[in-house]
C-alpha cells in the first residue's frame, strides 16, 4: 500500500471508528458489533505502525473511552485509565512477547491471563477503608461520578474487610456487567409485560449505572469484577494483586490465572472460547498483562496503550443469510458502491440489514445474486461484508449482477475511469455528491451537531443545495425540521456562525478535492499562503509542493477547472466564511536550511504540531532519510526511519532534545 493509499484508509478507518466509539462509549448503544470494531482499530492500528508518519494525535489509537455526559459531576482520574492493544492471533500474540523480550531483555515472561468481561469500566476509591468515589472511563482522564448508583451494586463492598479498613486512599478499578442470567430474566419479564427489551448485556449494565435515579440502576442486579489495584499497597506482581482484592472484599474477575510461558497462555485462550457460552459474562477475548509489576511499570506506554499488556481477541461471528436485493449508492465522489439488502440478522451483538459489495468486480468474484444465501462476517470495514455464496441453495432463475448505465439518485449517464474499478456518476451536482460533500464540509468546520440525518432533512426541506448554504441557515428555517425547537435551533445557528472563521488548510478539505487529505492540505497552505494562489496555480506550480506528486496534482487543476467548483467557494466566501492566511515560515529561523524527519509517537506534540513548529522556526520536513537531512527525531516505537538514520550517521533527537532545540522545553 502506498502512503497515499494508506493516508485515505486511515482517513477512513478513523471517521468511521469514532462515530462507533462515541454511540458505544457516550450513548451506550451499539452501533457495530465489538468485534468488528476491534478489527477496524486493529486495521488502523498496523497501518500507523507501518506509516508513523501518519499518526495524529487525535486518532481513536491514541485516545480511550469517550466524553463525560453533561449530566454528572465530573471526575478527575489520578492515574489515567488506559486503553489496551488487541492481537487477534498466535502470529501476533508472539510478535507481542518477543517486542517484549527485546525490550527487557527478560527471556521467559510470566503473564496473568483474565476474561476480558464485556460491562463498563468503573474506578472506585476508598478513603479510610470507605468507599468515596466511583466514576466511569469517561475520556481517559475525566469520567463522570456515578458513586451513588455503585453504591447499589451488592458486590461492590461500600467498606474494605479487616485490616483494609485503614487511614488512606485505595483505588480499585474493575468491570461493571449484567450476569447473563439475570439479564435474560429481566428481559423475559419485560416482554411479558410488554415492555421494549434489551438489546445485550452491556448497554443494559452501562445504561442502568448512567442512571440518574439510583433506584433504577438498584432494580437491575448488576455485579462488579476487579481487575486492577491501582494503589501501591506493597503488592510486586498482578497475580498478588487478585490474593489482596479479595482480602478487601471484592470479587477479583473469574477463571484468570498466572501462566508462565507462551504455550499455557494459549491454552488458557483456547479453554475460555470453548466455555465462553457457558459463562455467566460476555466476554470478547481474554486480558495477558505481564505479570511482574516491576517489569509492567519499566516497558511504558505508547501513546495511551501500556506495552506489558493486550486483549487477545477472539474471532469475528459468522452467520448466514438472504439478499433480499443489490442497491448502488453514490457517495461524495461520485463513486457507485453496491450493497447487498439482507434479511435482518443478529451478528455481534448488532442487528445487521446491510453488507458491502464494494463493487462490481467483487460482484463477479464472489458470483453473488439476488435470492442467494451468503456467508456474513464483521471485520475490519465499515458494514458486514460476504464472505462467500452458498450457492447449493441458489433459487432457480437468479440472475447475473450487471453494472447500472444510469445514477439511481440523478439519472445521470455512469461511466467507468480509466484504470479503475469504481462506477462514477458523471452529474457533478448529484444530490447525493451534494449530501456526503455538505457533511464532510460540517465536519472539516468542526460544527457540531450536523450528522448525515440533519444533512438530508435540510435537503429535502430544500434548505441546502450546496455546503456554502450551511451559512445561510437561521433559526426559523430549522424550526420546520424535526427534532428542532427554539433552544435547539438558535444553538446550532450559533454554532454554525462561529466557525465562519477557517484555516487554509481546513478550508481545502472541506472542498473534498479528491486525493487531498490534512497533510496534503497543510502542504499547500504552507506552499502558496492564500486560496487565490491555490485557486490560480497550475500543475506544475502544484508539483512544487513538497510531497505531492502527479496523482494529486492532477487532482487540484480538475477540481479548480470546474466552475461549479469556484461558484461553490465563491459562495462560500459570500456567505461570510473568512479563510485565513497560512503563516509562512519564518526566513532565516534558527532552523533555516534544516531538514527534519519525524518517526515514531510523540507524547507532547502531534506529528502536524511537530512540522508546524519546525516550519514557523524556517526549518523543513521530509517523509524519508537522507544524507541531506539535518536531525530524525525519534519518539515512542520508532520504524525504519530510525535504522537509516543511524546507517547513515544522521544525527537523532530525543522529543526531550527536539523541544530544547525548539525552545519549548
Amino acid at each position: 500500500m502506498t502512503k497515499s493509499e494508506a493516508q485515505a484508509r486511515i482517513a477512513k478507518l478513523r471517521e468511521t471508528i469514532n462515530k462507533h466509539r462515541y454511540a458505544y462509549h457516550v450513548l451506550d448503544r451499539s452501533t457495530m458489533s465489538e468485534s468488528a470494531l476491534d478489527s477496524l482499530k486493529h486495521e488502523l492500528y498496523k497501518l500507523e505502525q507501518e506509516f508513523p508518519e501518519l499518526v495524529t494525535s487525535d486518532s481513536p489509537t491514541q485516545r480511550v473511552g469517550g466524553k463525560p455526559l453533561a449530566k454528572f459531576a465530573k471526575v478527575r482520574h489520578v492515574a489515567p485509565m488506559l486503553s489496551m492493544e488487541d492481537v487477534f492471533s498466535p502470529e501476533e500474540f508472539a510478535a507481542w512477547v518477543r517486542r517484549l523480550q527485546k525490550l527487557s531483555g527478560v527471556g521467559e515472561i510470566a503473564f496473568f491471563c483474565m476474561p476480558k468481561i464485556d460491562g463498563l469500566a468503573i474506578s472506585i476509591v476508598y478513603e479510610d477503608g470507605f468507599l468515596k468515589s466511583a466514576a466511569t472511563r469517561g475520556d481517559g482522564r475525566v469520567g463522570e461520578d456515578v458513586t451513588q448508583n455503585v453504591r447499589t451494586i451488592e458486590t461492590v463492598p461500600t467498606e474494605l474487610r479487616g485490616k483494609w479498613k485503614r487511614p488512606g486512599v485505595i483505588e480499585v478499578r474493575g468491570e461493571v456487567y449484567f450476569p447473563v442470567k439475570e439479564f435474560e430474566k429481566m428481559n423475559t419479564a419485560l416482554k411479558q409485560r410488554g415492555e421494549e427489551t434489551f438489546a445485550n448485556p452491556r448497554n443494559a449494565a452501562a445504561g442502568a449505572v448512567r442512571q440518574l435515579d439510583p433506584n433504577i440502576t438498584f432494580s437491575r442486579p448488576l455485579a462488579f469484577a476487579a481487575w486492577d489495584l491501582v494503589s501501591d499497597v506493597g503488592q510486586q506482581s498482578q497475580h498478588d494483586e487478585w490474593i489482596l482484592l479479595e482480602e478487601m472484599g471484592f470479587t477479583a474477575a473469574p477463571y484468570s490465572a498466572l501462566k508462565l510461558n507462551e504455550d499455557s497462555v494459549q491454552a488458557f485462550w483456547n479453554r475460555i472460547l470453548a466455555e465462553r457460552d457457558a459463562l455467566d459474562f460476555w466476554i470478547d477475548g481474554i486480558v495477558v498483562r505481564v505479570n511482574d509489576n516491576r517489569l509492567y511499570e519499566s516497558l511504558g506506554v505508547v501513546g495511551k496503550t501500556p506495552r506489558g499488556l493486550v486483549a487477545w481477541k477472539f474471532p469475528a461471528e459468522e452467520v448466514t443469510t438472504i439478499v433480499k436485493q443489490i442497491e448502488w449508492f453514490v457517495g461524495r465522489t461520485g463513486a457507485l458502491t453496491p450493497v447487498a439488502v439482507v434479511e435482518p440478522t443478529w451478528v455481534g451483538g448488532t442487528t445487521v440489514q446491510h453488507a458491502s459489495l464494494h463493487n462490481l468486480d467483487e460482484i463477479h468474484r464472489l458470483d453473488v445474486r439476488e435470492g442467494d444465501t451468503v456467508i456474513l462476517y464483521k471485520a475490519g470495514d465499515i458494514i458486514p461484508k460476504v464472505k462467500e455464496v452458498v450457492k447449493d441453495l441458489r433459487p432457480k432463475g437468479a440472475t447475473e449482477i450487471r453494472a447500472p448505465r444510469l445514477c439511481p439518485v440523478c439519472g445521470s449517464t455512469i461511466e467507468k475511469r480509466e484504470g479503475e474499478v469504481a462506477l462514477y456518476c458523471t452529474n457533478k451536482r448529484c444530490a447525493a455528491q451534494n449530501q456526503e460533500a455538505a457533511l464532510l464540509a460540517a465536519r472539516a468546520f468542526e460544527i457540531d451537531g450536523i450528522g448525515p440525518q440533519t444533512i438530508a432533512a435540510l435537503m429535502e426541506a430544500n434548505l441546502l443545495g450546496s455546503p456554502p448554504d450551511l451559512f445561510t441557515l437561521t433559526p426559523d428555517d430549522l424550526l420546520g425540521i424535526e427534532g428542532f425547537a427554539d433552544v435547539s435551533s438558535r444553538k446550532l445557528i450559533d454554532q454554525i456562525q462561529a466557525r465562519k472563521r477557517i484555516s487554509l488548510e481546513r478550508f481545502l478539505v472541506a472542498l473534498g478535492i479528491r486525493n487531498v487529505g490534512i497533510e496534503t492540505a497543510v502542504d499547500l497552505a504552507q506552499h502558496f499562503g492564500t486560496l487565490k494562489k491555490v485557486m490560480d496555480a497550475g500543475r506544475e506550480d502544484f508539483m512544487q509542493v513538497p510531497n505531492i506528486g502527479a496523482i494529486v496534482a492532477d487532482s487540484l487543476v480538475e477540481y479548480f477547472a470546474q466552475p461549479h467548483h469556484r461558484d461553490m467557494i465563491a459562495a462560500y466566501l459570500e456567505n461570510g466564511v473568512v479563510v485565513e492566511q497560512s503563516t509562512k515560515p519564518q526566513t532565516g529561523g534558527k532552523l533555516a536550511g534544516k531538514t527534519f524527519v519525524l518517526t515514531g509517537t510523540l507524547e507532547t506534540l502531534s506529528r502536524e504540531e511537530a512540522k508546524a513548529r519546525i516550519r514557523a522556526q524556517g526549518g523543513d520536513t521530509a517523509e524519508s532519510v537522507s544524507k541531506k537531512t539535518a536531525y530524525v527525531v525519534v519518539g515512542a516505537e520508532p520504524g525504519s526511519k530510525y535504522e537509516k538514520a543511524q546507517k547513515l550517521g544522521v544525527p537523532v533527537l530525543s522529543e526531550k532534545e527536539f523541544l530544547a532545540m525548539l525552545g519549548t522545553s
